[in-house]
């Protein structure tokens, strides 16, 4: 194996220390996936150095300079705290002609922007949840064609920021005040959806032009179901006793048909080609108990924490973690951006 110079870029509060001793499993959560990154690439015999960022380029394009890395392995999820301008971080990249990995900028943004997506897709004939846009600083106006119960969530944060349990909404004064909580706390434009009763399932999806899809992984909402809605929140996501709790967990998708999978398959792949997505990606899905299916989000650049969805799917068909690891780099330096098509 080639040994290569690999800069890994992240949130400047998200580097991850020397040493982890002393850290409780809830301090480590906060940069776990940038410690096994990290590591990883270290551990495969890499020169690694981390750049943390917040809202200044020109530490990056220094480095850049200086270090020379064969590619960026790209980590950053927000800019000066905007997650709607991380694509612009690696248009930037491109202005400079440094290789990356994971997503293209236009990708990033079309996916990010949740609104535009549903339209691109509907454009393909793609099924996703009937939904209104409620922009942020515009007066409420009551839906005349969706059907309750509604889901609320912000139109560009990550899909759990934001969510809980008061996200599912029965009447319109809930609606309202939803609205009015995704417009005053997250500041952005809210989301309504019909929401979409059934099995939670995530596809990998690994590639740039010849495409990879991984296992179907499934979320179990275990105990959780009894008492609330089964909507993937902010805190099942990432509070380890409330997973516990309930017995929530992530697994191979059982008991779905030959066909089930091959469908679930190509549709993963027509929605990653259609929002030009490279590199890696998760798709969400729901499926009724009728079979039929619905996205719920595209998910440029998902988390790559060891042990979680997405590497568990790739183990699942003989990808170790620094396996997946490799091919994620690999596919950043194959890539092929406009500088690089006029340069041959």
């Amino acid at each position: 194996m080639k040994r290569r110079r690999i800069l890994v870029m992240t949130h400047e509060l998200l580097v991850p220390p020397q040493s982890l001793e002393g850290l409780s499993e809830e301090d480590i959560d906060l940069f776990r996936t940038e410690n096994h990154v990290y590591t990883t690439l270290q551990n495969l015999g890499h020169d690694v150095r981390v750049i943390g960022i917040w809202d200044r380029l020109s530490e990056l394009r220094e480095t850049v300079r200086e270090f020379k890395p064969h590619v960026v392995f790209n980590l950053l999820e927000d800019f000066s705290g905007i997650a709607a301008y991380d694509h612009h971080v690696v248009a930037y990249l491109e202005m400079i002609r440094q290789r990356y990995t994971g997503c293209n900028p236009r990708g990033l943004m079309l996916s990010r922007d949740k609104v535009l997506t549903k339209q691109v897709l509907a454009w393909h004939r793609v099924a996703t949840p009937a939904f209104q846009l409620f922009p942020h600083g515009k007066r409420f106006k009551e839906p005349k064609k969706l059907k309750f119960p509604l889901f609320v969530k912000s139109a560009t944060e990550d899909a759990s920021f934001g969510i809980s349990q008061a996200s599912i909404v029965a009447d319109m004064t809930s609606l309202r005040e939803r609205v009015t909580f995704i417009h005053e706390r997250i500041q952005s434009d809210a989301l309504v959806e019909e929401y979409i009763d059934g099995r939670e399932l995530y596809i990998g999806v690994l590639g740039n032009t010849r495409l990879k899809v991984l296992p179907i992984w499934e979320l179990n909402f275990g105990t959780m179901v009894d008492s609330q809605s089964g909507i993937a929140t902010q805190r099942m996501k990432r509070n380890r006793k409330y997973q516990e709790k309930h017995g929530i967990t992530t697994g191979p998708a059982q008991d779905l048909s030959d066909a089930e999978i091959g469908s679930l398959e190509r549709l993963a792949k027509r929605i990653y080609r259609a929002l030009h997505l490279s590199g890696y990606a998760r798709l969400d899905f729901r499926m009724r108990a009728d079979g039929t299916v619905f996205l719920l989000e595209a998910n440029a650049n998902p988390a790559l924490t060891e042990g979680e969805d997405l590497a568990e799917s790739a183990k699942a068909v003989g990808i170790e973690y620094d396996a997946l690891i490799t091919r994620i780099v690999n596919l950043g330096i194959s890539y092929m951006p406009e500088w690089r098509i006029f340069e041959q």
